[in-house]
């Protein structure tokens, strides 16, 4: 008998107007590695979280048909009685930390479990090494930057050594090399140990590599598609560069990874990309939209700036990356005022006006800013009114609004929540609802922390396609994003922060050449810093992208 069984399974949350999984039947068996995939809205978080009984125990709504885990009916017991078979890691890994510390938070399932201490000691060894956060033992949960508090969430649920692990979007906040890191160690426990992965992500150049079997879930009514990899991402309309580089040549086998598709790169003779120009500089005497000025900044006793000096001019669209932990996240708050510059410890200025004494409210007027979390800027009773507040506290009104809400809400997928509580919300939807609460006064600064967790590709390019209509009308736009592939398509500019200081700033097609760690899949490909995306090689074919 299969591992896990959906018999007929259909699904609807309490006051949904369609049900968010139909008639829905597959088996995954003992040591797969499955991954789910599909827009945003398809059903993939109900999908997992049917496997371990929060659907429909912990959602309501009207649930018929049986997921049969590990021979138990997830019915007829309740998801603490299915979590020594199924760890599970949500979107948002601060909504699953009960305590402050990370080794406490390792140990406390484990106490619930009764465990025995020498047992507790080994395994919590075990899930640090494989994770690689050793160093992040001692550490305060609430001082960790979110790829670390994603890796915590992963080991907290190995310790009670399920036989299956689910994760929804593990990837997300994680940089390229961490994300590496917490796939092998995924596909290492899966090999080695017969551990069965079955994994959402939106990131798929990170991970279909690593999958035996994708489940694609369709949002228009389609039937869903499940089989090999390979053979599913030939047909599906999500792909990662390298999939759709070989869908586009008809590459034989369909390459996965960077390794396969290399054989046929080396085979193809492609002319140099054109030239890109470089903007020309600003006119002299332009104030900066944004101007930093050796800042400096600690967490006690440890450095997380150090000396950062980075000018942006106005209508500058610029890409912040750098390894978890690099102070990304927290140059970004000091830009707005929610983390104050210490006297004597640099300056920030904004508009060329010193943000030293200005509250936050006050800079928020000419800067829109979405912060890593999203739930920090989630007040009101509906999705609707959210994007209200934002235009009240500009002295607007929807008749006024330099966008109008609803048009907003429509083009980020979130129409029919209008009415909906924010909080209630998927982390993706949730993401969208803050991004759309601050962009809906078309700020002349837009400042955005991981803006692209938890949308799909189309939403994604939506929102690109928006940032750089602004950009060309003068918006000036700086995101921190882990998201290379992001950033090949749309930066103009790249800054890469390591260790609290700039380590390379230039044109992005220069930046991600030369850092390999965060090269896009195309350049890795062909070892060529003309070539980033999969249009530059077809344009360099003659070929229409």
């Amino acid at each position: 008998m299969a591992l896990i069984r959906f018999d007929d399974v259909s699904y609807s949350y309490p006051l949904a107007k369609a049900p968010a999984l139909s008639h829905l039947s597959l088996d995954i068996e003992l040591a797969e590695f499955l991954l789910v995939v599909g827009e945003s809205g398809a059903g993939k978080s109900t999908f997992l979280r049917a496997i371990n009984g929060l659907v429909p125990h912990f959602y309501g709504g009207c649930f018929s048909g049986n997921v049969l885990v590990a021979g138990l009916n997830t019915k007829l017991v309740e998801p603490r009685d299915l979590s020594g078979h199924v760890g599970f890691v949500s979107q948002d890994p601060e909504a699953q930390f009960v305590v402050d510390r990370v080794e406490d938070e390792l140990v406390f399932a484990m106490e619930n479990f009764g465990l025995p201490e020498a047992t507790m000691r080994l395994r919590i060894e075990e899930v640090l090494d494989r994770l690689g956060i050793a160093h992040l033992r001692r550490r305060a949960i609430a001082r960790l930057s979110g790829g670390e508090k994603q890796r915590v969430a992963i080991a907290s649920v190995l310790t009670l050594h399920p036989q299956i692990l689910v994760l929804d979007e593990p990837t997300s906040q994680l940089d390229p090399l961490a994300a590496e890191e917490v796939l092998a160690a995924l596909e290492r426990l899966n090999a080695d140990l017969g551990l069965t992965i079955i994994l959402a992500e939106h990131r798929l150049e990170r991970v279909v590599q690593h999958a035996d079997r994708v489940l694609y879930l369709p949002n228009d009514g389609e039937p869903v598609v499940l089989g090999p990899t390979r053979a599913v991402l030939r047909e599906v309309p999500l792909a990662p560069p390298v999939v759709e580089l070989g869908r586009r040549l008809d590459w034989q086998p369909l390459p996965l990874s960077i390794k396969e598709g290399r054989t046929f790169a080396r085979t193809m003779a492609v002319r140099p990309a054109p030239t890109v120009t470089p903007p020309a500089p600003p006119p002299a005497g332009r104030v900066p939209a944004i101007q930093v000025e050796n800042l400096r900044a600690a967490y006690g006793d440890r450095v997380v700036l150090r000396d950062v000096t980075l000018t942006i001019q106005a209508g500058e669209f610029v890409a912040l990356i750098g390894r978890n932990g690099s102070g990304k996240t927290t140059l970004l708050k000091h830009l707005v005022g929610l983390q104050r510059v210490i006297p004597g410890q640099g300056r920030v200025l904004v508009n060329g006006e010193d943000v030293s004494g200005k509250d936050v409210q006050e800079i928020c007027l000419h800067v829109g800013y979405v912060p890593q979390n999203p739930n920090a800027l989630l007040f009101a009773e509906t999705v609707y009114e959210e994007l209200l507040i934002t235009l009240r506290n500009h002295g607007l009104d929807e008749t006024n609004a330099p966008l109008a809400p609803q048009h907003l809400l429509e083009t980020f997928g979130l129409g029919e929540y209008a009415a909906a509580y924010p909080r209630d919300l998927s982390a993706g939807q949730r993401e969208r609802v803050a991004l759309a609460a601050v962009l809906v006064t078309r700020p002349p600064i837009i400042i955005l922390d991981e803006p692209t967790r938890g949308l799909d590709a189309h939403q994604k390019e939506s929102l690109m396609r928006g940032l750089r209509h602004w950009r060309d009308e003068g918006v000036t736009i700086l995101i921190v994003t882990h998201d290379v592939e992001l950033v090949a398509q749309h930066a103009d500019r790249t800054v890469l922060l390591a260790d609290g200081e700039i380590a390379v700033d230039g044109p992005t097609r220069t930046v991600l050449s030369g850092a390999l760690a965060f090269a896009p899949q195309v350049t890795k490909l062909f070892g060529r810093p003309d070539l980033l995306t999969v249009s530059d090689v077809l344009d360099a074919l003659g070929q229409a992208a």
